[in-house]
């Protein structure tokens, strides 16, 4: 009896709990904290590897290779489905989305979602973003569903139509993608909680709010988005933020104290990291062909 695919795995992940969080995890690292902490499934951003595998912009800089990476790492230890975020598709062309589609499956990812701006994006939560025509995005839509080798591997289409064209565009752009094939919609930098039950009226299909921090969209509880018929809460950059402000703040007290004893506290201990990453298992089967050896 085989085991169920990654893309049936995020199915069923999204059946299974209402709403579905999906927390961003940066590395394979962080993929293990998420499961420790008992997430159904996590989430690769764009921006994320952007920000950090490259230390670079959310401006269409990085490309498929880039994301591919840091798939592979995460799906090699974690077994949570993933969602990838694939911006918009890396290339110009179907042939480019359907490369991108064939190579999540076969790196392992359960789901992607790919967007309707222009080749040179921007955070959807910036301003100035601009958008392709409606029928360059459901072209989009129909490359990734033709170029699945796994049916069950979900096509999520994300709109950015409502902060560049309105609401009723946006609805209009998301159905326009289900009629194509999209599994799920997500729509972009929504600002109030009454929307995404719009969006769910009329696509029929699950919904996900982008939950991010310091963005357009309020930081709605799941219970408040439940009401909203939202199937999908995703904290794309939560824990990655948070990292990144300890790890300022202990570079600047290294540097300033010329020493890290005031921060230690701050920090998680060798037996806590060797208890994340399972290191005494590994340890105790390099033990044991080193035994096996000596005889």
């Amino acid at each position: 009896m085989s085991l169920p695919t990654a893309g049936q795995r995020f199915r069923d992940a999204v059946a299974g709990e209402h709403p579905l969080q999906v927390v961003g995890a940066i590395n394979a690292n962080h993929a293990l904290l998420a499961k420790r902490a008992g997430f159904k499934a996590i989430y690769l951003s764009g921006g994320g590897v952007a920000a950090g595998s490259l230390g670079l912009p959310d401006l269409g800089i990085s490309g498929l290779d880039d994301v591919l990476t840091d798939v592979r790492r995460i799906t090699d230890v974690c077994d949570l489905p993933l969602l990838v975020d694939v911006d918009t598709g890396f290339g110009s062309s179907a042939f480019n989305v359907a490369r991108t589609v064939k190579a999540m499956i076969k790196f392992g990812a359960g789901a992607l979602h790919i967007e309707d701006q222009v080749g040179a994006k921007r955070c959807g939560h910036r301003p100035n973003k601009e958008i392709v025509s409606q029928q360059e995005m459901v072209d989009r839509i129909k490359a990734a569903v033709d170029a699945r080798t796994d049916d069950s591997f979900v096509i999520m289409a994300r709109t950015d139509a409502l902060a560049v064209e309105g609401l009723d565009a946006a609805l209009d752009r998301a159905a326009a993608c289900v009629e194509a094939g999209a599994d799920m919609i997500f729509p972009e930098a929504i600002t109030e909680l009454a929307m995404y039950k719009t969006f769910a009226e009329r696509v029929k299909v699950p919904v996900l709010a982008n939950i991010t921090e310091f963005g357009s969209t309020p930081l709605y509880t799941t219970q408040e988005l439940a009401g909203a018929d939202v199937s999908l809460v995703l904290y794309p950059l939560s824990a990655f933020r948070a990292m990144n402000k300890a790890a300022e703040n202990v570079y600047q007290a290294i540097r300033r104290d010329g020493t890290q004893k005031n921060v230690v506290d701050t920090m998680q201990t060798r037996m806590e990291l060797y208890e994340r990453i399972d290191y005494h298992a590994y340890e105790q089967h390099l033990d044991a062909l080193f035994a096996q050896k000596k005889h």
